[in-house]
């Protein structure tokens, strides 16, 4: 098989520009076509960034889409009628967008991931065998660290670990979600899975699960260093979901994690 056609969306994100790098450097890989929801008057390694459109993201075997939820969800309009597939690194959908994504990926390939990144998604797995190796007897709590210019809160990355804790626990995670705090010093653990973000300075990704008896705690935790992280697992969905059938895939599937 040739080189696989790439879409980024979101160009002129943080992550759209990261994506940009990575699909330059893979040989497997050619950039096709990047869009942004604004017109923008310059190109971007060699390509002009276009609108949504169906003829822009026409060209690709493959969509890698960091943005927002509203822009996903246009996305995945364009692409269940081209009959694309569709990486997805974008956070912060409610239960109910949820369910709407799993009804698109009844038509075309779909891999969702709060993190790209290997060590976090290791990191999510051993969560949920310490949540179920630990039980009741240990509260839970999630703290995260990124740049001050992340907007939601907690990180998709945390709300990951949070649904580790509760797939541990044999629980509905949006019946255990705890507080939420923003830029707090110091948080409780409680009956429900409580959160902490904190918004400062250009950090990439600090994320922490702590469980604690009273009598003991034990803290799992990743810090990244390198947005290359994300950008380059994206790529490698992209490849990796290439030659899959429909279905709502993770990161998870990927790797092979049981």
């Amino acid at each position: 098989m040739g080189k696989i056609n790439i879409a980024i969306t979101g160009c002129m994100g943080r992550m759209g520009q990261q994506l940009i790098k990575s699909a330059t450097k893979d040989k497997s890989t050619k950039l096709v076509t990047i869009t942004e929801n604004r017109i923008i008057n310059k190109k971007i390694s060699g390509i002009k960034p276009e609108l949504n459109t169906k003829k822009a993201l026409g060209r690709a075997n493959v969509i890698i889409d960091f943005t927002t939820p509203k822009c996903t969800f246009d996305i995945l309009n364009i692409a269940s009628k081209l009959n694309k597939r569709v990486v997805i690194g974008t956070t912060g959908f409610t239960k109910k967008e949820e369910e709407s994504i799993k009804k698109f990926s009844k038509k075309i390939p779909i891999l969702k991931a709060g993190n790209m990144s290997l060590g976090i998604n290791l990191l999510m797995y051993l969560t949920e065998i310490a949540s179920a190796s630990l039980g009741n007897n240990y509260l839970s709590k999630v703290f995260e660290v990124h740049h001050k210019h992340k907007k939601d809160h907690p990180s998709g990355t945390a709300l990951m670990l949070g649904k580790g804790i509760a797939v541990g626990k044999k629980k509905d995670f949006y019946k255990i979600i705890g507080k939420k705090y923003l830029n707090k010093n110091k948080f409780p653990y409680g009956k429900k899975i409580n959160f902490n973000s904190i918004r400062k300075g250009e950090i990439i990704g600090e994320h922490e699960v702590t469980f604690s008896s009273g009598k003991e705690i034990i803290k799992l935790n990743h810090e990244a260093f390198d947005r290359a992280l994300y950008s380059e697992g994206a790529i490698t969905a992209a490849k990796w979901l290439i030659n899959k059938k429909p279905g709502l895939y993770s990161m998870r599937n990927l790797l092979n994690f049981k």
